[in-house]
């Protein structure tokens, strides 16, 4: 056997030891025009498992303003947006996200996961301190971990945690970062009380709107413009409920700025292609509108109706939303039932270890406002029926 193929033998050990552990993951094939109906490997069936809430990512509007602009601007940037990729596109999308979040600048990055990476290792260093919820998303954990600030984890949802670390906090900056809407576990932040508690502490409050730009807010602004917050750092997802691509931060003008100056993960990649910034302004213009509010209107039924049907599953929740775990606890076990139920005509993934914590592995359900009663009712059946 040649030195190579000994050493591929270590991947396979690796690969091997995922499997017994059921972790193992591999890409299902989606075909299609992504919408309430799904193709997964081969399979039609209602899609309960993506993030497109208002079902932007199929919307004809979104669509022509997304080929209109690849005419006028071509497919791609070319270079960074400090050197030649800085289109009109990008400059049009980041002022109307501003206005739209009430906040005095914002800027777009390619993903959510560049976007929080980037705000944290520009904002802050080994004189700062970061307090972060302990379900937060993987983006933000590994910005704290690559800001070189010192983290303190704070109990999920838990105000007098983070107080009490607070009270005895000595640094320049401070930080409370945590998402609006989980997203393995669909609960929302105590946006108030964190807010009233960064004011009492002079620290920088830090949103993440992910999962709650679109679908919370009298215009689709989030969480924290529903519940009258005004986080002094506001990210947000363009890919999730405004079904294209990409993320934003809004704020001051200086702290977006300086962003724009030491975020190495905006610097140093090739910038957004201006017809997804275009389609991102389309989906925003949309969901802003009436036309949006009638969605998220349509979405809340959907949400009531799922968790009414499966209470059995979930017990009541205090508030209920459009992501809905179903706690298994096993990883094969959460798979094997993932699988029976996309047998039957409906997709709704397993989550395991590492994006949950070890022996909480669920099913995440995610509606949209464009499922009938009858894709949801058909959801709690077979549901019922392979999981409880």
């Amino acid at each position: 056997m040649s030195a190579r193929s000994e050493k591929s033998l270590e991947w396979v050990d690796e690969l091997l030891a995922i499997g017994r552990a059921g972790l193992l993951r591999s890409m299902p094939v989606v075909d299609g025009m992504p919408g309430r109906m799904i193709r997964v490997n081969g399979v039609d069936a209602i899609n309960f498992s993506g993030n497109n809430y208002l079902d932007m990512a199929g919307n004809k509007s979104v669509m022509a303003a997304m080929s209109e602009a690849a005419l006028k601007y071509g497919n791609g940037a070319t270079a960074s947006r400090l050197i030649a990729g800085n289109t009109e596109a990008h400059r049009e999308l980041e002022e109307y996200i501003a206005v739209w979040k009430g906040a005095e600048k914002a800027v777009v990055f390619g993903s959510g996961y560049q976007a929080n990476m980037g705000i944290l290792t520009a904002l802050t260093n080994d004189e700062d301190l970061i307090l972060s919820d302990e379900l937060n998303h993987a983006s933000i954990i590994d910005g704290c971990r690559l800001s070189r600030a010192k983290t303190r984890i704070y109990q999920h949802l838990d105000v007098d945690a983070a107080k009490k670390i607070l009270e005895k906090a000595k640094y320049r900056r401070i930080f409370v970062v945590t998402e609006s809407v989980f997203s393995m576990d669909g609960d929302f932040a105590p946006l108030v009380e964190l807010g009233k508690l960064c004011e009492e502490f002079g620290a920088f409050l830090m949103v993440d709107e992910a999962h709650g730009a679109g679908v919370k807010g009298p215009e689709g602004q989030g969480l924290a413009a529903e519940l009258n917050v005004c986080p002094e750092i506001q990210m947000g997802t363009l890919g999730k409920a405004l079904g294209v691509a990409g993320a934003y931060v809004a704020g001051s003008e200086p702290l977006v700025k300086l962003i724009i100056n030491k975020a190495r993960s905006f610097i140093y990649t090739t910038a957004q292609p201006p017809p997804i910034l275009s389609a991102a302004m389309e989906a925003i213009r949309i969901v802003a509108s009436d036309k949006g509010c009638q969605l998220r209107q349509k979405l809340n039924d959907n949400v009531l109706l799922l968790n009414k049907l499966i209470r059995p599953l979930v017990g009541t929740l205090a508030a209920p939303s459009h992501i809905v775990p179903i706690h298994i606890g096993d990883s094969m076990d959460t798979m094997r039932i993932s699988q029976s139920c996309l047998k039957k005509g409906v997709f709704v993934q397993g989550i395991r270890y590492p994006s949950v914590p070890e022996g909480s592995a669920r099913l995440r359900l995610t509606l949209m406002s464009s499922h009938t009663p009858d894709d949801i009712r058909k959801a709690a059946n077979i549901l019922l029926e392979e999981a409880g």
